[in-house]
């Protein structure tokens, strides 16, 4: 018998199984959830062959993403940490949330976002408790691309305390500390008082912290103040509110901060801002409009955190 009639078995290959794992979704029922699998099956698996992934590595990711779901609780969300300081959320966010210039730009909702806050009139404060910061008036306008006020506007607003904790996390801060919600007025105008933010870091003793130490990297976050804008007609837009002048501005640790969404903050120390303001001395103010696309939200955000 001649060696040309040996047939030699095929010998399966990684491609081999790529190929496999891609067909076995070929009758996904719902489109997008297709084309999700689909994309996930060959980035994950080119990921695995760029950086000749080991089984030990796969097995050491495994327990990481174990962690990153033992860790989280009521309070805090480890996944959502992990995608932002990975940059993943603002490359989301930049991918769906385009906005014409002028616009109120969109920003990461954080994984401390509490939903139901407690309304507050117009001109309210947001801050219950006397040791949370320095005073802060924020004001501006919410309009309309065409420079229109914007009746039945609503802003849902929160923000660490001096000692950079979220009163979520933080058993000696009253609850609901530095949350609030209140509508626009019908000139859609808009003020409210709360503290001047400041810088924070994010928490390292998770999955995300692994990263951010692997990486030699800090994990503070440059000074804001978080804000959902929405009103009847308009996209809703999640954002932040970034202090001019922060020393993490370029480099916050989820890379949050665009340019249209830094603030000066103005400090007030006379007597005579004291009486203007009825306010007593030190305080800051900042003014800030925000502009709203007229359409619909495309997509609602279903994630609240609650109080540990």
């Amino acid at each position: 018998m001649q060696p040309s009639e040996f047939s030699s078995p095929h010998k399966t290959t990684a491609a081999d199984i790529t190929q496999a794992t891609l067909r076995s979704f070929e009758n996904t029922p719902n489109p997008r959830t297709k084309e999700l699998l689909i994309a996930a099956v060959k980035h994950l698996h080119a990921f695995a062959a760029e950086v000749k992934l080991t089984t030990s590595e796969l097995i050491r990711l495994a327990e990481i993403l174990t962690e990153a779901g033992q860790i989280s609780d009521r309070s805090r969300h480890e996944f959502l940490l992990m995608s932002d300081v990975m940059g993943f959320t603002m490359v989301v966010d930049y991918n769906t949330n385009v906005k014409p210039d002028g616009a109120f730009e969109s920003s990461v909702l954080g994984p401390f976002y509490r939903e139901n806050s407690p309304w507050i009139e117009l001109g309210g404060n947001i801050c219950r408790q006397a040791d949370s910061g320095v005073p802060a008036r924020i004001s501006g306008r919410v309009l309309s691309i065409d420079g229109k006020p914007i009746q039945g506007a609503i802003l849902d607003i929160w923000q660490v305390a001096s000692n950079g904790m979220y009163e979520n996390t933080d058993p000696t801060q009253i609850d609901f500390n530095l949350r609030g919600r209140l509508c626009a007025a019908e000139d859609g105008r808009y003020h409210f008082w709360t503290v001047k933010p400041v810088p924070y870091p994010i928490p390292k003793d998770g999955p995300a912290g692994l990263i951010l130490n692997g990486a030699a990297r800090h994990n503070m976050r440059a000074a804001h103040i978080h804000i959902i804008a929405e009103a009847p007609g308009y996209q809703k837009v999640i954002s932040e509110l970034f202090s001019a002048g922060d020393p993490y501005l370029h480099s916050d640790a989820v890379f949050g901060v665009k340019d249209s969404l830094v603030v000066d903050y103005v400090l007030h120390e006379t007597p005579e801002d004291a009486q203007k303001y009825g306010r007593s001395v030190p305080f800051y103010t900042a003014e800030y409009d925000i502009v709203l696309v007229a359409g619909e939200t495309k997509s609602e955000v279903k994630f609240s955190a609650d109080r540990s």
